[in-house]
């Protein structure tokens, strides 16, 4: 694809003699389907249609303009202006913000998460980074601590993960691996093929995607506190897209980010998460808590080596990573 169609696709333009306004489409590319994920781009479409009086629109498209592991690069190339992912999908392309997959951090809830990875979208180092891609990141999307959901027999410790099969990325895969288990990185929307065959045998997701990509189905049990950590998933523009929008529709996407987070927040924690509890007990599933003393001896067997090891690959890459690091877990709990 010509790199924005001559800029056609990306400010659709639509002026008259008359002196009429122009009008701006943009493509979004997301994965999946509506969900709790997603709902913050859905609000931020709503809003900014609104404020422009339907001269800006978001046009979301679900799968149909890339594949979820390949919407950077669809950015980088101006294949569409919009678009999520997840960085954890492919840590070379966004080390910096691996930072925020790391194993064990404490961050304790969604507001907390969107507090720290906003800021750390703004640090030099990582707006250089994504630069390489030509985004622009706009907004994160917090998600609580993940947890596993698995078929067959219920783990009756921690023990017990030794030789399992489990989706898991990032640093929460560090954390699978460090217990025994068989961690695997593939994208949500292939989990429940891969758990219906067998090649998987149990799912690190959040609440909303268990419920979204059809776990809970096959389900039998569930972890409720192993909380190894979660993924940093941000929504990225074009930033040549973004420079090219006339003023008042980039004060309108801009201004609109912090509205649409609070929907985010608020949907997750009033509407998600209390769809989840009833979810598990109406499906029978099997709930396994861990005592403190293994959770704690987990945690120092896997945050500490894991934290350095990022450290230490990323500082051979020529990235600040100590400072990164730094910078983002002494954001954590204040």
């Amino acid at each position: 694809m010509k790199k924005f169609l001559g800029k056609a696709c990306l400010t659709a333009m639509a002026l008259t003699f008359t002196g009429e306004a122009v009008a701006a489409d943009w493509n979004v590319s997301l994965w999946g389907k509506r969900r709790a994920f997603t709902e913050h781009v859905e609000k931020l479409a709503e809003l900014v249609e609104q404020k422009t009086k339907g001269e800006f629109k978001l046009n979301i498209s679900y799968g149909g303009l890339s594949k979820n592991k390949e919407n950077l690069d669809g950015i980088s190339i101006g294949a569409f202006e919009m678009a999520q992912f997840c960085a954890g999908y492919h840590r070379d392309k966004n080390p910096t913000i691996t930072v925020a997959e790391l194993p064990f951090l404490g961050v304790s809830s969604l507001v907390e998460e969107r507090k720290i990875s906003q800021k750390l979208y703004k640090h030099p180092a990582v707006i250089k980074d994504l630069a390489r891609w030509n985004a622009t990141l706009l907004m994160p999307s917090p998600m609580p601590q993940y947890n596993i959901a698995g078929i067959g027999d219920a783990p009756k410790s921690l023990d017990d993960f030794k030789g399992l099969s489990v989706r898991a990325t990032g640093g929460i895969g560090a954390a699978m691996k460090a217990v025994g288990a068989v961690p695997t990185s593939m994208s949500a929307s292939e989990v429940r093929q891969a758990l219906d065959g067998g090649v998987i045998k149990a799912v690190a997701f959040a609440q909303h995607a268990h419920m979204a990509f059809g776990t809970v189905e096959k389900a039998t049990w569930w972890t409720t506190n192993l909380n190894p950590g979660t993924v940093n998933c941000p929504v990225v523009v074009n930033t040549d897209a973004l420079a090219d929008l006339k003023p008042a529709h980039r004060d309108a996407l801009l201004g609109s980010v912090d509205e649409a987070l609070d929907h985010y927040i608020d949907n997750y924690n009033n509407k998600t998460m209390k769809k989840w509890g009833p979810t598990l007990k109406e499906r029978g599933i099997q709930e396994v808590t861990f005592g403190d003393a293994a959770l704690t001896g987990l945690k120092a067997k896997v945050a500490t080596p894991a934290a350095q090891s990022w450290i230490k690959q990323n500082t051979e890459k020529g990235l600040p990573a100590q400072e990164l690091y730094d910078f983002f877990t002494g954001m954590i709990g204040k």
